[in-house]
């Protein structure tokens, strides 16, 4: 079992990918992984590749692919847009089944939950979903980003005009920084409409998130968004692992309750 590193080619450029092969035999299930916005990207790829290995070794294809702009793909974080982002996975999508021919499931993380329930709309054909620690609003994402810019004004009581400013720029059609990433307006547009909803064509979503906390259970915003997918025909499990937000932390860290949750739902629950 060898990971295969190469480029995609693709609009505007070239897309980093690493395949994870199958152990032995057909595939399982061919997953494609959908990192998360920004920072959390990088603060990831230690959980992606462990779980990518993982899936391999339990007789899962799996693709990781850097979006535009983002890691060893063509482009700065300046080039992206929501748009191609979506793009970026269709194509992706489209190699994996090519080379893979399997069920296809969308392993998203944070607001690449978002992007992967959007492309799954661009695409015909069947998908499942696992879902890590998802955004449900890409508003609020959006939100959360610009108050790393804004962490000055925050203290001095100027945050809301300061935000109010920020969103104007970025209505007009012009980039801001933030936190060394250069943001352009069609991506935070694109991103601020992005909500996590259901695709017609329902199947199954694993929907896994962490916590350290004791007796933790999953947020009504959670919740409520997981009885929207239920409601339109999913079949929904959700559940909460004991592990840290990797995705955020100062030092890499590793969750491995989560790497063995999401291989004994993929396991269980392989569509037939």
């Amino acid at each position: 079992m060898n990971t295969q590193a190469f480029y995609l080619p693709a609009k505007g450029g070239q897309r980093f990918c690493l395949f994870h092969p199958a152990r032995a035999g057909p595939p399982l299930g061919s997953v494609l992984y959908v990192h998360p916005f920004a920072e959390e990207m990088n603060k990831s790829r230690r959980m992606a590749a462990l779980q990518s290995r993982a899936l391999a070794q339990e007789g899962y294809a799996v693709l990781q692919i850097d979006l535009l702009g983002c890691g060893d793909s063509s482009g700065d974080f300046g080039d992206a847009s929501w748009d191609a982002w979506l793009d970026d996975i269709c194509l992706a999508c489209q190699w994996l089944q090519h080379k893979a021919s399997a069920p296809l499931w969308l392993w998203g993380l944070r607001a690449g939950c978002l992007l992967a329930a959007d492309a799954a709309l661009r695409m015909a054909g069947d998908c499942q979903f696992i879902f890590w620690q998802p955004s449900t609003s890409g508003r609020l994402v959006l939100q959360q980003f610009l108050r790393m810019k804004l962490a000055g004004d925050m203290l001095s009581g100027n945050a809301k005009g300061a935000m109010e400013a920020l969103r104007a720029e970025l209505a007009a059609g012009r980039p801001i920084e933030v936190a060394g990433y250069a943001l352009s307006s069609p991506l935070a547009l694109g991103l601020e409409r992005a909500t996590l909803q259901p695709p017609a064509q329902a199947g199954r979503v694993e929907w896994l998130e962490l916590s350290m906390q004791e007796g933790a259970t999953l947020s009504p915003a959670s919740l409520a968004r997981q009885s929207s997918w239920v409601q339109a025909g999913w079949k929904l499990a959700g559940r909460l692992v004991h592990g840290p937000a990797f995705w955020q932390s100062t030092e890499i860290e590793e969750a491995p309750g989560l790497i063995a949750a999401s291989l004994a739902s993929l396991v269980d629950r392989v569509p037939a």
